[in-house]
């Protein structure tokens, strides 16, 4: 019997899953994205923020609000 295997968490994110996970709207990831607060890469045509992107805008939110 083959035991399930679980595929590795995603390291590339579209732009609506990480918005998701910060908790605000695509609209405003997409406008921090302008703004250059939060990096992306592109790929082709797609735009994609890794994972480290992430939490890399997530401790600037916390430095901006001490």
């Amino acid at each position: 019997m083959a035991t399930p295997t679980t595929s590795p968490p995603a390291r590339l994110l579209r732009v609506d899953v990480a918005a998701e996970i910060l908790g605000v709207k695509r609209s405003t990831a997409y406008e921090e994205i302008r703004l250059g607060r939060l990096r992306t890469v592109q790929i082709g045509r797609c735009r994609r923020i890794p994972t480290e992107y992430v939490e890399e805008y997530i401790d600037l939110l916390k430095r901006e609000s001490d």
